[in-house]
């Protein structure tokens, strides 16, 4: 009996060790044409798929490096509200100027990248968006080399 007490834990996961549960920061970005440009159109950055296949989900539970990144820039994006940090700032713009760097038609688009942190929450009225955070508008390409 004293064996399955110790192995229970390992079993049965505690989730006590969150301090507080909230609302996860979502990532979004906008291009701009110059660093003083009022930024418009903001998108949300690697959206959640509305539906996802059972076979694609089959398949993710053994490969899914995307949405391991994508927690890695969910991680990042609450160090920033806790504890802004340059490191979480690069690391974002640098996984957006990426994912930007893949479109054909990336030449075309303004220069300018700048992202903010919104959070979600429901009230009686509906969804309310907050933003949390906004960073300082980069160049594409400095925001990759970094």
């Amino acid at each position: 009996m004293r064996s399955l007490g110790l192995l229970l834990p390992a079993l049965v996961p505690s989730w006590r060790f969150f301090d507080t549960i909230g609302p996860s920061p979502r990532i979004e970005y906008a291009v701009l044409s110059s660093p003083d440009a009022t930024p418009e159109g903001w998108q949300e950055f690697r959206p959640r798929p509305q539906r996802v296949s059972p076979l694609a989900m089959l398949m993710r539970l053994f490969w899914n490096p995307r949405w391991n990144e994508t927690l890695f820039l969910v991680s990042c994006a609450e160090r920033l509200m806790d504890h802004p940090t340059l490191h979480s700032e690069d690391e974002i713009y640098r996984r957006i100027a990426a994912d930007l760097g893949r479109d054909p038609d990336a030449a075309s688009q303004p220069p300018w990248l700048c992202f903010r942190l919104v959070f979600m929450a429901r009230d009686r009225d509906g969804l309310i968006r907050e933003e949390g955070f906004r960073a300082a508008p980069r160049r594409r390409e400095a925001a990759t080399s970094r």
